[in-house]
């Protein structure tokens, strides 16, 4: 057995792998697919023979020590239908030709840490495992419709271009993650759309250059793990965690996206729509965005101890338009926004939303979003009362021209406010509240004022008092009288000249009492409208 002469081939070679060094040097297709669509398929239980073998180390040679290619060709390991025994190992390896296997079988684990590659392609594969640790390519990595029983590990690595794994099904390694890609940076769009994984789905401090698309994806988690966990991820433009419109219109079921997934945002005919799922916890924490987070048409199964964590994440939009989780927490604390596009119906209930100093500027409901189920959104964010969520609102309210509704939303702050208090400060509050409604709604104090301004004068027109002094006393007035007993520290006139006796003396002492509450509680509510808004 010898080693290859120049461009000659080693005549250690079996016929397929023969087959396979000429379609080397000339860049075509090797093909050894059959007829039979069963036998075709790389996932099937069915063992393929030894006619459609080819060993790991043969293609190394290829890839690594290649012949040069036939003149007027370029050198490229395209293969199709081939089995591949043996691990392949290109650890460390610079790798020039172009490489695109297509629905082929790998017996062993596939090795690349540290390699370099132009561009790679597996497509349909059947892998046991991916090893690649700090691999780089210069082009795209693409994984599309492969299956890989132990993992993915892209830990580091950089993708020149995009990096395509849509479609793609993958199993638990032995620490419970299906992909490991902490600290990859892909230069352009990642698209994991229809993406099927039974464990974790680690991004930490990850980079992706354009858009990053879950499209239509079903995430679990395993044991004692997240289904996604990308704290410090950044996305240049956006992520997608929403539904795919499938239909034959838009490709055949089984093309690669994004001929295969609609991108529409109306249902085509014989479409179906396939939601984003996961089932899981997920942590986006201080992730940086730089166009949107889209959550639409989205399902999240979370346990009670799961969240899908939003801290500290910078981005100008939030679409949160997916299904109410049943369980779990959502949690925004920290988060700084400039737009929320939501719905009335995807936000947990009481205990199970989390939005401690959550900074938005703009609010955009999607659908009826009337202001008592907004007030309910802020209650169930707040199960021990804090101001902070109530004043953002308001904020955000007044800022869009919606005064009222934002008094409506300060009154409510006083109310949840008054259930913290000790007796007297509820007794207190809720007399505020039954007059002038905490200064929020002036018209009930003018309302209040004019009542017993009409009542006094009524009263008092009844009954003139004598003078204290029979020279010195203004004319008898009983309207003005009742009106200078109600308001405090001006005087018209009236006040101090007069003799009371009796419940005259009593009546005219509660108005006074009165007058001081009103003109109190309304004086407290225009220095806190003046304060807040």
């Amino acid at each position: 057995m010898t080693e290859p002469q120049d461009d000659e081939s080693p005549d250690w070679l079996s016929a397929a792998e023969l087959g396979m060094w000429q379609s080397f040097r000339n860049g075509s297709t090797y093909d050894l697919s059959t007829s039979d669509p069963l036998l075709n398929d790389p996932f099937s239980p069915l063992p393929w023979g030894t006619e459609r073998s080819v060993r790991a180390r043969v293609i190394a040679l290829l890839l690594l020590s290649g012949p040069a290619a036939l003149p007027g060709r370029v050198a490229a390991l395209k293969l199709r239908g081939v089995q591949i025994t043996g691990t392949l190992n290109l650890a460390g390896g610079t790798i020039a030709p172009y490489v695109e296997l297509n629905h082929c079988r790998f017996e062993n684990e596939v090795v690349l840490p540290e390699s370099h590659f132009t561009t790679l392609r597996m497509v349909g594969c059947a892998i046991p495992r991916l090893e690649a640790a700090r691999l780089r390519t210069e082009g795209d990595l693409h994984l599309p419709r492969c299956r890989v029983d132990r993992g993915i590990r892209l830990t580091d690595a950089q993708i020149g271009t995009d990096l395509l794994i849509s479609q793609i099904d993958v199993r638990p390694d032995r620490h419970g993650r299906a992909i490991t890609a902490d600290g990859m940076s892909v230069a352009q769009d990642l698209q994991a759309d229809q993406i099927e994984t039974y464990g974790e789905v680690s991004l930490r401090g990850a980079k992706v250059g354009v858009s990053l698309s879950l499209r239509g994806s079903r995430l679990r988690a395993a044991a004692e793990r997240r289904a996604l966990n990308a704290p410090q991820l950044t996305v240049e433009r956006s992520l997608y965690m929403t539904g795919a419109w499938v239909s034959e219109e838009t490709g055949a079921p089984g093309a690669t996206p994004p001929h295969g997934v609609g991108r529409v945002s109306t249902p085509l005919h014989g479409t179906r729509l396939q939601p984003f799922e996961c089932r899981g916890g997920v942590r986006l924490d201080d992730g940086r965005f730089g166009d949107a987070v889209d959550v639409d048409q989205a399902r999240f199964f979370l346990a009670a101890t799961d969240e899908f964590s939003l801290r500290r994440i910078v981005t100008p939009e939030l679409r949160f338009k997916c299904e109410r989780p049943e369980e779990g927490r959502v949690v925004l604390s920290g988060a700084k926004i400039v737009t929320l596009v939501d719905m009335s119906t995807s936000w947990p209930g009481p205990g199970g939303l989390a939005m401690a100093g959550f900074v938005y500027e703009n609010l955009v409901p999607f659908g009826h979003f009337p202001l008592p189920r907004r007030l309910e959104w802020v209650a169930a964010a707040t199960p021990e009362y804090s101001p902070e969520p109530y004043e953002r609102l308001a904020q955000v309210l007044r800022g869009s021209g919606e005064d009222q509704d934002a008094r409506e939303v300060l009154l409510a702050k006083q109310r949840r406010r008054r259930e913290t208090l000790p007796l007297a400060g509820k007794l207190w509050g809720y007399l505020q509240d039954w007059t002038v409604a905490y200064g929020y709604r002036p018209g009930r104090a003018a309302l209040w004022m004019a009542v017993l301004w009409g009542a006094g004068t009524l009263g008092f027109a009844h009954h003139a008092p004598p003078s204290i002094k029979a020279t010195e006393h203004p004319e008898w007035n009983p309207a003005l009288y009742a009106l200078d007993l109600l308001v405090p520290v001006i005087n018209l006139g009236q006040d101090g000249y007069w003799l009371l006796t009796g419940g005259w003396q009593w009546a005219a002492a509660t108005l006074v009492i009165l007058g001081w509450i009103l003109a109190t509680t309304v004086a407290t509510g225009a220095s806190r409208l003046l304060r807040r808004l």
